[in-house]
């Protein structure tokens, strides 16, 4: 990983506003995206990244669901560049595993009430459906706990992309 101290640097010269839509790129939670701005600024990468856990892991369900809002359906049209770069596994699959991967979605939906998340950076579509098809087992409680984690992962993936723009 490259040396990302000056994009640490540059995120902590923002102004505030600038920095609260930079980190709402990230994460679409307002109260996410408030609580890492006004962390600033941070000694390291790790410490942004840190708070960022601590913010994540503090945040009621309501900014949790408007955390959910920002992502697109594993397999459907990326909303932006950094969904697309995550999920370009999936661009490959075939049309088998996208319509699996689109009635997954579906399925887990109707059982969870929210949409299936999961860092999908590095991971085929075929690798993502047998998460999907695994994580459906699941209680509800369980799930939102791995749901949580997960975009704990694609925050701290999204993060280190936000550092490289300034590096």
């Amino acid at each position: 990983m490259t040396d990302q101290r000056s994009g640490l640097a540059g995120f902590d010269a923002l102004s505030e506003d600038a920095a609260y839509r930079a980190v709402l790129g990230c994460c679409s939670s307002p109260g996410f995206a408030r609580s890492l701005v006004a962390g600033r600024p941070y000694r390291s990468v790790d410490a942004l990244l840190d708070t960022a856990d601590e913010v994540l892991a503090r945040l009621p369900e309501s900014e949790l669901d408007l955390a959910l809002a920002g992502h697109p359906r594993i397999g459907e049209r990326p909303r932006s560049t950094a969904s697309a770069r995550e999920q370009a596994g999936v661009a490959g699959a075939a049309d088998a595993v996208r319509a699996a991967l689109a009635e997954g979605n579906r399925a887990y939906e109707e059982r969870f009430g929210h949409i299936y998340l999961v860092c999908a950076s590095g991971k085929s579509g075929e690798e993502l459906l047998a998460l999907l098809t695994a994580r459906l087992r699941n209680d509800p409680e369980t799930e939102r706990r791995i749901m949580r984690t997960e975009l704990g992962k694609i925050n701290r993936v999204r993060v280190h992309a936000l550092l490289a723009e300034w590096s």
